[in-house]
């Protein structure tokens, strides 16, 4: 069976059982999650949180980049989020190579110049990320100045999450 199709029907089993059709849109703990997109990584699961608890936006690091920062603005300004909790994670493809390198790797698959000066958030150092992304938040003007923000690293072998700011 082609994935297509296997998501197909799990989603039929999981529409069959669902019953979180009414819950509110702003979500009930008045938080957001920023977290890496590896699948390895499930943060809501790992926090405890259930459908209509929390925001959870995932991008490749789980780094503060612009467009999670206008997730964060729309979450808190439309939807009253009080809290950002971001969750870096051990083994982290991130860690793995600079700009350059994944420049070069567009530019021979691809044939395109990813352009100059492009950031695509590479780092060397998993906690430091964690404190550069919650200080990115805390700095943004677009993001409540009293906002709460968090930050952790998630380690994928154990499952256990260590607060590091």
């Amino acid at each position: 069976m082609a994935l297509r199709e296997e998501f197909l029907e799990a989603n039929s089993a999981f529409a069959a059982e669902f019953k979180d059709g009414d819950k509110p849109l702003p979500p009930a703990r008045k938080a957001l999650i920023l977290a890496c997109m590896d699948a390895r990584l499930h943060p809501e699961k790992a926090v405890g949180l259930h459908i209509g608890d929390c925001h959870c936006v995932r991008n490749a690091g789980g780094r503060a980049s612009d467009d999670a920062i206008r997730s964060i603005s729309i979450s808190q300004r439309l939807l009253g989020t009080k809290e950002v909790h971001v969750i870096h994670h051990t083994d982290c493809g991130m860690l793995t190579f600079t700009n350059d390198q994944i420049a070069a790797k567009i530019k021979e698959d691809l044939g395109t110049d990813a352009g100059y000066g492009r950031d695509f958030l590479p780092f060397a150092d998993l906690e430091q990320s964690v404190r550069d992304d919650v200080a990115t938040v805390k700095s943004s003007p677009l993001v409540a100045p009293d906002t709460v923000v968090h930050g952790y690293v998630y380690d994928v072998k154990t499952g256990k999450l260590t607060e590091v700011a």
